[in-house]
């Protein structure tokens, strides 16, 4: 496995990311699954496109390429519900976090808002977004994190990887 890029600073003139070191590589054992890639966000749209960038830089260092398509929708899905509906206090970042598991990657984002996102079965343009992530991935949910706030995350199968967890 070849290694991921270190903690890094932002770009230059990007206002999305947060000002302080926002990368955070760790190896892990077999036992607690592989690399985590994890990202601060400041709440601003412009930083989906960004973390997609990331993801995708993940899945192909990992040879995930193949579930590349469907991590970035989920990731778009769940990093835009969080960037509109996440009411949190000022300073407070958005964190995403791409987690390779056994066949496969965990994508979670982050906030620091206590209320859980609702599945909403409906027509229309809104409201279908973890619809799509229930749709694409091999399991989704909810989950308590350090601190305020919730993870809300989904495992994406490679295919031919089976169901793990």
């Amino acid at each position: 496995m070849g290694s991921l890029p270190t903690v890094g600073m932002p770009v230059g003139g990007n206002h999305c990311p947060s000002r302080t070191p926002s990368m955070v590589v760790m190896q892990g054992t077999e036992e607690m699954n592989g690399p985590v890639v994890v990202r601060r966000w400041r709440r601003h749209p412009r930083c989906v496109g960004l973390a997609r960038a990331e993801l995708r830089k993940a899945l192909a260092e990992w040879g995930l390429v193949s579930v590349e398509g469907a991590a970035l929708v989920v990731l778009s899905e769940l990093l835009t519900n969080a960037v509109v509906h996440a009411r949190v206090p000022p300073g407070r970042e958005i964190e995403t976090s791409f987690r390779h598991e056994r066949d496969g990657v965990r994508i979670a984002v982050d906030d620091a808002d206590d209320r859980l996102p609702v599945l909403r079965v409906q027509g229309g343009e809104r409201g279908r977004g973890l619809v799509l992530v229930a749709g694409l991935s091999h399991r989704w949910g909810v989950s308590e994190r350090d601190g305020v706030g919730k993870s809300v995350w989904a495992v994406l199968a490679a295919p031919g990887g089976g169901a793990w967890g």
